[in-house]
């Protein structure tokens, strides 16, 4: 069964702030590491067991540097979420053309780190693996044709509001204010108008009329226009459809632009639909086309230590950061397929598990990914230069 994942170049359509692919970057290749909390040691040693299958497959190097702390284990050590020198080895990754491959890490870290960098635009494809089909809680023929995008925004919006707390003579009042600046809203509009024009030409806009209409007012206005100019009609749902459309007609959708917290929560949603949020990953991106991937699914501390935590979406985030911000196509899809191949041959995760599967631990799973990396290269390769797998 053919793997559902497209070979879609996500970061084309920022524009002029495409990733540096020159030779001077490609000589580098670094990847910045930030393990995060909770899950995310495990998940991403799990990645970077996939990447040094890969360096072997395909005689590749990349330069694999590892920054400092974030959220919880930070604020413990420094007393911030995003301490100064995990923002300087981030500058550091950029300024040599690197990316960011994160780990999750909890409380304010993720917001302050896409405000700091002007992470503006967040990619998540959604693209069921037919190899997962009957592993979800919906049933396949409604999953067949859903291929769509979200275009988030990541540095306005609620999440990066104002918020404070006061004592009243009626008690505690807890305040929060937020906005959204024409800029902001234009600059992701025209990203996912552009990412609408080279795929199917479906455009929708996430909006909540009655509840925020000032905010929906600026979005609509922008949004028309904008499709406009490339010769598409957006079309604007409330975040309350949306939620139910999502599971109840996915294939309805092409690209979706959405604001910071409306985002979100039609991501997490789109969990159901690619079977599991252990499988969700994502692209974050500044305008100068640098790179944050990470997964969808947060720090899961009661997971943490148990050995059980999916870690398909971080490998699937790190095949998205070699296609994106180093221009590898090649490895990129060897990834993707090799993982699409293992979950064939019937190994899981308990999250995705089915009848007839086996169900593996974390490091168990990543080990069969790496296998098969190998193992695919290696059966394209004359006898004499087979690398030893298994």
């Amino acid at each position: 069964m053919a793997s559902a994942f497209k070979k879609e170049k996500y970061s084309s359509y920022l524009g002029e702030g495409k990733p540096d692919h020159t030779p001077a970057a490609a000589s580098r290749r670094m990847i910045g590491v930030l393990e995060g909390t909770g899950v995310g040691p495990a998940v991403i040693d799990s990645a970077l067991l996939v990447l040094r299958a890969v360096e072997t497959a395909l005689d590749l190097k990349f330069e694999v540097r590892f920054g400092g702390l974030i959220g919880e284990d930070a604020i413990k050590e420094h007393g911030q979420w995003l301490p100064e020198n995990t923002m300087e080895f981030c500058a550091d990754v950029f300024q040599v053309g690197g990316a960011i491959l994160n780990g999750p890490g909890g409380g304010r870290y993720v917001y302050d780190l896409r405000k700091r960098f002007d992470l503006f635009c967040k990619f998540v494809p959604v693209q069921p693996a037919p190899e997962l089909a009957r592993a979800g809680k919906i049933s396949p023929q409604f999953l067949k044709d859903v291929d769509l995008l979200i275009v988030r925004d990541n540095t306005g919006g609620v999440y990066q509001g104002r918020w404070g707390d006061r004592a009243t003579e009626n008690g505690r009042v807890a305040e929060h204010s937020f906005s959204y600046s024409e800029g902001e809203v234009h600059r992701l509009v025209e990203v996912a108008a552009r990412a609408a024009a080279r795929r199917r030409g479906g455009l929708h806009v996430i909006v909540k009329d009655g509840g925020v209409p000032t905010v929906t007012a600026l979005w609509r206005d922008i949004g028309t226009a904008v499709a406009h100019k490339y010769g598409l009609e957006a079309k604007f749902m409330n975040i309350d459809l949306a939620a139910y459309e999502l599971i109840q007609n996915p294939t309805r959708f092409d690209v979706i632009v959405a604001p910071n917290l409306f985002g979100d929560i039609i991501a997490d949603i789109c969990g159901v639909l690619v079977s599991s949020r252990g499988v969700t990953f994502s692209g974050n991106f500044t305008p100068h086309g640098h790179g944050v991937y990470q997964t969808n699914h947060g720090c899961a501390h009661d997971l943490a230590g148990t050995d059980v935590a999916n870690p398909a979406g971080q490998i699937l985030s790190l095949a998205m950061l070699l296609r994106e911000s180093f221009g590898l196509e090649e490895p990129a899809a060897l990834i993707e397929r090799s993982l699409a191949e293992t979950w064939q041959a019937g190994w899981r995760t308990a999250d995705i598990a089915e009848a007839g599967c086996t169900i593996l631990g974390t490091d168990a799973m990543a080990a069969k990914v790496a296998e098969q990396v190998l193992r695919s290269v290696e059966k394209q390769l004359p006898h004499e230069t087979r690398v030893a797998v298994g």
